[in-house]
């Protein structure tokens, strides 16, 4: 039988590397995708069998992927290619989900496989059930339909709607809100928040800032192949899209 794999890395070299690999394995057909928007296309039209899917990546993550592969008629079978560490490794196990760490060595490209051929030859039914089990797993929890914070002395719940940004600095994670800007509560870092705001329309758009897509007032190309964005508070915070980070951002908004 033939194994259909997507390789998904925004690294040229990752995917080139884990290409050679795969090609040492005869039934094995080989395609590759650099962002989550061409990962998606892939497993929508091309229906892979099997998807090496890189986490961190800019813009939409594979989070972001798994996520919202898990709404296709087509579920592939996952499996991560990641830095992450012990304790998630533990949780890709607890759900049948393989995993490999970066350098991926051959022989354990090779149990990843035979793993992978054995579920698929049992079926395909359980794929959809497996991807909502990984997900909670993973400790993304419930998406937040209110953001906490503190105020006052207190711990205030915001709808979203009412955050401009979330940003993230030496001091911790703040929202800028129509009320001012307010220390976040239960929220370490931005990439936590960011994974619990997904399905909000919040956006990455550098390392520091999660901008609400939906309080966008301007934006406009900026030098260095970056956008700059003005955001519809009342003192017009300019922020900046990084570079890598824009094609995502114009398809978010449809651009």
């Amino acid at each position: 039988m033939v194994l259909r794999a997507l390789i998904v890395d925004d690294e040229k070299p990752a995917r080139d590397e884990l290409a050679y690999l795969l090609g040492l394995h005869a039934d094995i057909e080989i395609s590759q995708a650099d962002c989550a928007a061409r990962a998606l296309a892939a497993i929508e039209g091309d229906k892979p069998d099997l998807v090496l899917l890189d986490i961190r990546m800019p813009g939409r993550d594979g989070f972001d992927v798994l996520r919202e592969a898990g709404r296709f008629a087509h579920v592939p079978l996952f499996i991560f290619v990641t830095a992450y560490d012990q304790y998630a490794i533990a949780a890709f196990e607890q759900n049948a989900v393989d995993y490999l760490l970066k350098p991926v060595s051959p022989e354990r490209l090779a149990v990843s496989l035979d793993r992978a051929r054995r579920r698929l030859e049992e079926g395909r039914q359980g794929l959809p059930d497996a991807l909502g089990s990984l997900l909670a797993g993973m400790g993304r929890g419930a998406p937040l339909a209110r953001i906490a914070v503190e105020r006052h002395g207190r711990i205030g719940l915001l709808p979203a709607a009412d955050v401009v940004l979330i940003e993230a600095d030496d001091k911790g994670v703040s929202a800028l809100t129509d009320q001012g800007r307010l220390p976040c509560h239960g929220l370490p870092t931005l990439t936590r928040a960011e994974e619990r705001l997904a399905g909000q329309p919040f956006f990455r758009a550098n390392r520091a800032v999660l901008v609400n897509l939906e309080r966008v007032a301007e934006l406009s190309p900026w030098v260095g192949g970056k956008y700059l964005l003005v955001m519809d508070d009342a003192d017009r915070t300019e922020v900046t899209v990084s570079r890598n980070r824009v094609r995502d951002f114009k398809e978010r908004l449809g651009l």
